[in-house]
């Protein structure tokens, strides 16, 4: 007997799960709202689509159960994800840091190879179906369901992969509405928040600073305990601050919503001996302070902290006396921000919560609360940060969920 499996969302999660279905023998639906299959992956990586990094490691995600992600990612990691991705005519390369990108730079290209191999496995798909409801069928409602649309004719199928991503990118037809569906089939369902999204903060000691982008170790504080860090990219803006490097603190701040949350933000994490050395060496130089920090700085930086310190715009070095320096490096290694919270589900690039990782068996993506149901990418309760970590997430369960038909 033919194996059979209906899959809602034609995202990354969903094709994959359809084309390692079809290789298994199956025939696979594929269901979506949008009028063409990868509308999200179309905008990962700001266009270029980022899809894996080469530093995968499960403690780099947010879930409630790090060895349930080992699990997965010991059956289908990097290497199996970046042959996987050559048989469909992906070839991609990997930065110095361990971001992979498809090597046409562009993530047009990557949808447009897995359409045509969606298209050469012979997977059915029903695209501009909005789906509605999701209700058990058969004998004790446990031999299939019954997927109800807005405006079409309902869908039966024996097998069904949920993998319709989370509430991030709401234009692009997430909204999370499966969410409240999979709590009424048995599922646990967390509330979907924003989750790599910039923050915002009170700017107002920081307005000159519009546009400026540095690499900085970031630190996230609720009162004296430190939450989380991290180190990379980021921009100020006029509303806070927006980049990987506070992308990544989201998720403890959507969390946390009312809470006294503060960021520290250490431009010098890599040049600060360096400073000082330059600093001894010019202490009786006239050189302006500003001068001698625009070595390691952004030109708009220094005047900002100068004033900051309480020194007047033009100071020169061997006026700063050498028992103010500790406070110039304590303001210059720990900039202090207020946060007030994230930007929205439009703003962010995946949403935290979902259905939490013990209801789902890491080897097949089944669930464990409802016979031939099964639960894969965004769906699902885990944040990994910037760099490829997301996408190879939903790649990965995507996999395993067609190969465990």
């Amino acid at each position: 007997m033919t194996k059979e499996l209906t899959i809602i969302g034609a995202g990354p999660a969903g094709m994959t799960a359809a084309l390692f279905a079809t290789r298994g023998g199956a025939q696979v639906t594929l269901i979506d709202g949008n009028p063409s299959v990868g509308r999200k992956l179309l905008v990962t990586g700001a266009g270029r689509a980022n899809l894996t990094n080469r530093e995968l490691n499960a403690n780099r995600y947010a879930s409630a159960d790090p060895a349930w992600l080992e699990s997965v990612f010991t059956r289908f990691g990097y290497a199996e994800l970046i042959a996987f991705l050559e048989s469909v005519g992906v070839l991609t390369y990997t930065t110095h840091d361990g971001w992979c990108y498809p090597l046409s730079e562009s993530a047009q290209t990557v949808v447009d190879a897995f359409a045509a191999a969606l298209d050469e496995a012979g997977v059915r798909l029903l695209l501009d179906h909005k789906v509605i409801s999701i209700r058990n069928i058969g004998v004790n409602q446990t031999e299939g369901f019954e997927v109800g649309f807005k405006t079409q004719r309902p869908h039966t199928c024996d097998n069904l992969l949920v993998a319709a991503g989370g509430a991030a990118y709401p234009t692009l037809g997430s909204r999370g509405q499966l969410f409240p569906i999979l709590a009424s089939l048995g599922h646990t369902v967390i509330p979907p928040r924003p989750a790599l999204a910039p923050l915002t903060c009170d700017m107002t000691p920081w307005q000159a600073l519009q546009g400026v982008r540095l690499d900085a170790n970031v630190k996230l504080y609720e009162g004296s305990q430190l939450l989380a860090e991290t180190t990379g990219n980021l921009i100020f803006t006029a509303w806070g601050l927006n980049g990987p490097a506070v992308m990544d603190l989201s998720h403890h701040v959507s969390a946390r919503p009312g809470a006294n949350l503060r960021l520290e933000l250490n431009p010098l994490f890599a040049s600060e001996a360096a400073l000082r050395a330059l600093l001894r060496e010019k202490h009786n130089s006239p050189t302006p302070l500003a001068v001698i920090l625009g070595a390691v700085l952004p030109p708009k930086l220094p005047p900002v902290l100068i004033k900051m310190a309480g020194f007047a715009p033009d100071v020169r070095v061997n006026q700063v006396p050498q028992k103010a320096l500790p406070y110039l490096f304590a303001l210059l290694t720990a900039l202090p921000f207020t946060v007030t919270g994230t930007r929205g589900f439009e703003f962010c690039q995946v949403s935290a919560g979902g259905v939490p990782v013990s209801e789902v068996d890491p080897l097949t993506m089944r669930s464990l609360k409802v016979p031939n149901l099964l639960l894969a990418g965004e769906t699902l309760d885990v944040v990994g940060p910037c760099g490829g970590y997301n996408l190879h997430f939903a790649f990965s369960t995507g996999a395993l969920a067609g190969m465990g038909l």
